[in-house]
């Protein structure tokens, strides 16, 4: 299983493709990034499954 893994996301906001590095040895995160389009807060809401399977969710902050 690798340590880091890039995953594309979409932004809830400008509905716009960035990329976020995920920590594979955290098996669930939770944390704001800005989108790199829009400049917008997106939470983050990570998964990582004991195969290394790794889910994002992203959330706008006016949900």
């Amino acid at each position: 299983m690798e340590l880091e893994q890039t995953v594309i996301v979409q932004c809830p906001y400008c509905a716009q493709s960035f990329e976020v590095l995920v920590d594979c040895s955290v098996e669930h995160q939770e944390y704001i990034e800005d989108c790199e389009v829009c400049c917008r807060p997106v939470s983050l809401v990570i998964n990582v499954s004991d195969d290394g399977d790794v889910t994002v969710q992203t959330i706008g902050e006016d949900v």
